[in-house]
């Protein structure tokens, strides 16, 4: 193979000679640090030959034989050429490390192999032969009948199908596994299991699926006479002089000094623990921020390590851990190493060899060693894509699944008479959007014919999403049968009462074939009032239901229920929706699956819709009615408080009313942060003391949250001091001041969200953006809500800057764990969209006997979120 360049290869066959007699300094006479200067003549002045040269420059004062060994590594790494044809010497890098640690742990002594907890473990087989640094035997030709050597493929193959491992036992010989508790562990009691547990690590399975949280780069060696202020390198030297010292206040540090030949520098540790390990003459690996003291370089605080020692905390990418109290990351590196080589080979691997090779992904236990340990950031990728993928398959099957069945239930064919339906349309006060049209033309498609209807609505706040449910709530009334819509708080159960009683009063009024009878159950409703709604409900007087949670209540039973929708969808969970659904299967006769519709005011981007609602059909409103007012918005700094104040009162003058949203419920010593309680006394007693304030948090009653916001809706109090919870579930059209205290503590989807609740009415309306950041401090994302009025530019905004998991908090109920998966890398959620609907297509049932794994741990998958598919 040759190189960008000829003198990159006349380095390299130097490189292979040297490491061939044993790093000793002898491929060039005079050693190669006397050759660096004619070789950088001959390379150019290129920033890769530059630093090639560096590193020859020291080569000779290095010890042998890691620190030489590591240095080629790096030279030829550099040079982009294969390093399997430089043979590396057994080295500490691949020595299992001695037992160390904090004295309370009973360790036992480690083997010089991997071990299963408290056994020895036979000798690693081919199949996890780490990918970094292969001992492939230099170059030569290949003489006749010799066996050819191993292509990567190969290798790859083989890593994917290891040979069969010994079964792990304990001393008693009882059968150890991953789901075997974390103190089987040698090196892990009960004082460190019970830390663990502070990590949700209860077993093996969990500690090797205790993914680094963000890792550092120290795989950069420099010679300590080319370091430079903020490099984020590794320097190897020899420790010069080293010891305590007293500083001001009593304190006491550790320092040392190291040299390399071309240099020495001073490193200083405010841990005197060090003291043991760090003692003159040692050979040290530091790895490290480079900064500066007095004028002079140094390095506070590195990581270190001894060169006969596994290098686990420096000259690598350093995996950086979630920790607890108790728990350093030194430790968990340690414990994990020998988790990792013993275990990962043992994860049984259920992703079908078809799919992993239509995707190219690397073999699990591949993936597992790279996530912990990576060999280089390509290797940490690649091992991110395999488990990223492994989430997001398991989830998009088990969404495909649900709709598989939901597709494969009998339906009800109902009444699409787009006449009939024009009765309806004409008692609105306005003509549709051709978003309503549209939208409305796909769910008639949906509801005549047999085939359930599982459909999404989205559409920004005022986008017109009831008027697309009133419809076709109207056609199943108008076919005989029942709709129901399930509401998050009583009080917007009790709105779109108010909204669909108002509309079909007039269209009864009209000569319609059925009238609407529309009724409203909540926990509210008084016992006399439920009882003659349950019996009008199931004996099918009442055709249009309305309410919240008591819907799915067991006293509840639907006549015909054909129609369920569920509004602010992300506010339930998935077997929320299934028990509504099954409120209108008949055991006594053919089970009938109703049509469900969910709709949410939250716009969503479409690889976030595929990965919540991936088991939906989507439909998308994204236009606005003619004559909504866009709402102006602005930002506040922390010098125009008083300013908004004063427009708030000019408001409520005017006989407005206004919200202010504070980020906490109560104030707290670690945020800072307005807190509603203490703002909602401090503005009643001291900035708005001539008006009546509500005040609305998570902490109060169901009960109280529905007085609070009934008495803001009937202008009984001019403003509410709320937390998010105000988010959905409330129409004052009276409202026209929005007051966002922190703005910078939300998403920008959030944001939008409350902006939402003002200019509902005829008077326009204002959203203050109140934050505590100066003008120089301001982020993009707040500029953003200022400037654009459309949720779904927002909310794709809002997906690149935070990321999914913060994104109106996606960790919603009835979804599994995800722990890897980036939900808005669209181009791996189409990957693993394509895969599961290829599998489902072959084996719909995944029940083909190579398919039974993947089927078991789809199961355990979901039972840990959404509990059961169907």
């Amino acid at each position: 193979m040759t190189s960008k360049h000829p003198a990159f290869d006349k380095l390299y066959k130097i490189l292979k000679l040297e490491a061939d007699t044993g790093y000793r300094d002898k491929a060039m006479i005079g050693g190669l640090s006397q050759f660096a200067a004619r070789w950088q003549q001959e390379a150019g002045d290129s920033a890769d030959a530059q630093q090639i040269a560096e590193i020859l420059s020291t080569y000779s004062q290095l010890n042998p034989v890691d620190p030489r060994r590591m240095a080629i590594q790096q030279i030829v790494q550099l040079m982009g050429l294969p390093l399997a044809g430089v043979k590396p010497e057994p080295s500490a890098l691949t020595k299992p490390a001695a037992p160390s640690g904090p004295p309370t742990v009973e360790t036992a002594p480690e083997p010089q192999r991997p071990e299963a907890p408290a056994v020895e473990a036979p000798p690693e087989p081919a199949a996890v032969i780490q990918p970094s640094i292969e001992a492939i035997a230099p170059e030569k030709p290949i003489e006749k009948g010799e066996p050819r050597p191993v292509e990567p493929k190969r290798v790859e193959h083989l890593r994917s199908q290891p040979k069969p491992l010994p079964e792990p036992r304990d001393e008693f010989g009882n059968r150890i596994g991953l789901e075997s508790a974390v103190t089987t562990i040698s090196g892990i009691g009960p004082a460190y299991a019970e830390k663990l547990e502070r990590l949700a690590v209860k077993t093996i399975r969990d500690l090797l699926y205790l993914f680094p949280r963000r890792y550092d780069d120290f795989s950069s060696l420099k010679p300590i006479n080319r370091l430079q202020f903020g490099d984020e390198v590794t320097i190897m030297g020899t420790v010069w002089d080293a010891g305590e010292k007293r500083v001001r206040g009593g304190a006491s540090i550790f320092q040392a000094i190291l040299s390399d030949g071309s240099g020495t520098i001073q490193c200083t540790w405010f841990n005197p623990y060090v003291a043991n390990q760090i003692k003159r003459g040692a050979q040290l690996v530091v790895s490290g921020k480079v900064t500066e003291y007095n004028g002079r370089l140094t390095f506070s605080s590195p990581e270190y390590e001894l060169l006969d020692t596994e290098l686990l905390n420096t000259a690598r990418i350093v995996p950086v851990y979630p920790l607890t109290e108790g728990i350093s990351n030194r430790w968990l590196r340690k414990i994990t190493r020998r988790l990792v080589d013993y275990w990962s080979p043992r994860v049984s691997d259920e992703l079908p060899d078809s799919v992993r090779n239509s995707a190219g992904l690397m073999s699990l236990p591949t993936a597992l060693v790279q996530i912990h340990f990576p060999d280089s950031p390509s290797s940490l990728e690649a091992a991110r894509k395999r488990l990223a993928f492994d989430e997001l398959f398991l989830l998009q099957l088990g969404l495909l699944k649900q709709k598989q069945q939901w597709r494969a239930d009998n339906g009800r064919a109902l009444n699409t008479d787009r006449g009939l339906l024009g009765r309806l349309l004409q008692m609105l006060p306005y003509p549709l959007t051709a978003a309503q049209q549209r939208v409305i033309d796909e769910i008639l498609g949906d509801i005549g014919t047999t085939r359930p209807m599982s459909r999404l609505v989205q559409g920004d706040v005022g986008s017109g999403k009831t008027v697309v449910a009133a419809s076709a709530m109207f056609l199943t009334a108008q076919s005989g049968a029942q709709a129901a819509l399930m509401a998050p708080t009583e009080i917007l159960a009790e709105q779109h009462f108010a909204n669909l009683s108002k509309l079909f009063a007039a269209v009864n009024a009209q000569e319609t074939p059925r009238l609407l009878n529309v009724r409203l159950l909540t926990g509210s409703t008084s016992q006399a009032e439920r009882e003659t709604t349950l019996a009008e409900i199931a004996d099918g007087r009442a055709n249009i239901i309305v309410g919240t949670h008591a819907l799915i209540q067991e006293t509840v039973e639907f006549h015909d229920l054909a129609l369920a929708i569920v509004d602010e969808q992300h506010r339930f969970g998935v077997a929320q929706r299934a028990a509504l659904r099954q409120k209108g299967l008949k055991a006594e006769q053919q089970p009938m699956s109703p049509h469900v519709l969910v709709m949410t005011a939250t716009p969503i981007p479409r690889t976030l819709a595929l990965t919540l609602y991936g088991d939906l059909d989507l439909s998308v409103i994204d236009q606005m009615p003619p004559g909504r007012q866009p709402i102006e918005t602005r930002l506040i700094l922390p010098a125009e408080r008083e300013r908004a104040y004063a427009f708030m009162r000019a408001q409520i003058e005017k006989g407005r009313q206004a919200f202010i949203i504070c980020p906490l419920v109560e104030e707290s010593d670690k945020i800072e942060a307005k807190a509603a309680i203490e703002e909602h006394a401090r503005l009643q007693k001291h900035i708005f003391p001539q008006y009546q304030l509500g005040l609305l948090h998570g902490r109060l009653k169901l009960d109280e949250k529905d007085a609070v916001m009934r008495a803001f809706a009937n202008n009984e109090t001019q403003i509410l001091v709320s937390t998010s919870v105000v988010e959905v579930g409330i129409d004052v059209p009276n409202a026209t001041v929005m007051m966002i205290e922190g703005a910078e503590r939300f998403g920008l989807a959030q944001l939008h969200q409350f902006r939402g609740r003002v200019g509902r009415g005829e008077h326009p309306s204002y959203c203050l953006l109140q934050t505590e950041l100066s003008a120089a401090d301001v982020t993009e994302r707040l500029k953003v809500v200022e400037a654009s009025n459309d949720g779904f530019v927002l909310a794709e905004k809002d997906l690149q800057l935070r990321g999914p998991g913060q994104f109106f908090g996606t960790r919603q109920s009835g979804l599994p764990d995800m722990h890897l998966s980036n939900i808005a890398d669209a181009r791996l959620i189409d990957l693993t969209r394509r895969e599961a609907e290829k599998l489902l297509a072959n084996d719909p049932e995944l029940s083909a006997e190579e398919h039974q794994p993947l089927a078991q741990r789809l199961k355990t998958f979901w039972e840990s979120g959404a509990g059961d598919l169907s």
